[in-house]
């Protein structure tokens, strides 16, 4: 019956005890197009889509090997969702695969209309912000997971592919890292590390500095934020949270703008709110200055909104009440936390024991592909990616 609905066709032929299955299933679907949330500068343009079919048919065409296996799930007591499980038998870490199973089979949901719904079933550290399941749009970014030994997950309606398990790395990586010369990639993730802890830390560090630990600057610079201050009816501390809380709203209301509306509603407003506000001395201009660094290096990390909106919020809280004791104490608790996320198992930032140069080739830097001989040890079986033969 759930064939039937779902537009397939039952034929019946009287005095047979079996009956036939069609496959007459004609939806309408959307083109492949680039995904607009992962847009690159060079390599592939294919995005995929939300019918499962399609999708599947993105990942077939680019791994064309057996090993290439295929499982069907359903999900949803109402909708029926249908769920595809993609893995490479040969690679594959079959224990993380047994839990996956587990883990479905423990879904009782009344409807699943996007990936995110199992996402958030079946991860590790439920109440975490840092992901615990990656997602993508992109078939590269797929298959190139499919043979490091992950597990896809691909859900019919959404156009999001989940991939098991997730590594803290992966929040700094991007597809085009593999597609533009080893040194500019290696560069370019080391600034997108610099800027997670930027990005968390400046207005704490600045909060500490201006109202605790004044010593730490030159006096020039103490007297010259001093004077810019005298006339700020605002703490510090109050002024940092205001400041940071309207720039998510601009940021939050030009994402959900259309797009040419959007950028100049967020880019207008932040100039327009800015120089006004000085103007009127509700704030201080250096706190300007800091909002602004803190919102570019966000944007060097997209992927991780939800937990740089934590943890900034939660250093500034120390930060306000500790002065620089506060920040060394929310710093510790925030990288505790770091190094014990798991995902299915598998600990998400915690190196190798040996600490040996195919255990971090593709970490904070990008090693050249004749040297990325093995698969990761933690999620793959078989490591060996090529031979040892130097590139020349």
């Amino acid at each position: 019956m759930n064939d039937v609905t779902y537009g397939d066709t039952l034929l019946l032929v009287e005095g047979s005890h079996e009956a036939l299955l069609l496959n007459t299933k004609s939806f309408k679907a959307r083109s492949i197009t680039e995904p607009e949330s992962e847009k690159i500068l060079t390599g592939p343009r294919e995005g995929f889509t939300e019918t499962l079919i399609t999708n599947l048919s993105l990942v077939r065409r680019k791994l064309r090997t057996q090993q290439v296996k295929m499982k069907y799930y359903s999900a949803g007591e109402q909708t029926h969702t249908q769920l595809c499980i993609v893995y490479m038998d040969d690679i594959v870490n079959k224990n993380i695969l047994r839990e996956l199973y587990r883990r479905l089979d423990a879904i009782h949901i009344d409807s699943v209309l996007d990936a995110n719904y199992i996402s958030e079933l079946i991860r590790d550290n439920t109440w975490s912000p840092f992901r615990a399941v990656g997602y993508t749009e992109r078939p590269d970014v797929v298959v190139g997971k499919l043979l490091e030994g992950r597990i896809a997950l691909f859900v019919d309606g959404s156009p999001v592919v989940l991939t098991i398990p997730y590594l803290f790395i992966e929040n700094f990586q991007n597809s085009e890292d593999y597609y533009l010369n080893f040194y500019y990639a290696s560069f370019s993730r080391s600034l997108r590390v610099v800027g997670f802890f930027l990005t968390v830390l400046v207005p704490a560090f600045y909060i500490a500095v201006v109202a605790f630990h004044r010593e730490l600057l030159p006096t020039s610079l103490i007297v010259h934020i001093a004077t810019e201050r005298q006339s700020v009816p605002f703490p510090a501390a109050l002024e940092a949270f205001l400041m940071l809380i309207i720039f998510d709203i601009l940021r939050e209301t030009g994402l959900r703008m259309p797009t040419n509306i959007g950028q100049a509603l967020g880019i207008v407003g932040a100039l327009v709110l800015g120089q006004a506000a000085v103007e009127a001395k509700l704030v201080a201009a250096p706190m300007i200055i800091i909002v602004a660094i803190t919102g570019i290096t966000n944007l060097l990390i997209p992927q991780m909104n939800a937990p740089v909106l934590v943890a900034r919020f939660g250093l500034l809280a120390f930060a306000s009440c500790l002065g620089f004791l506060g920040v060394t104490l929310g710093v510790a608790i925030l990288l505790i936390h770091i190094l014990n996320l798991r995902s299915f198992g598998i600990e998400q930032l915690t190196p190798g024991r040996n600490l040996q140069y195919q255990e971090v080739k593709d970490t904070l830097i990008r090693a050249p592909w004749w040297q990325m001989r093995d698969r990761p040890l933690s999620t793959a079986r078989n490591i060996v990616r090529q031979d040892s033969k130097e590139g020349k």
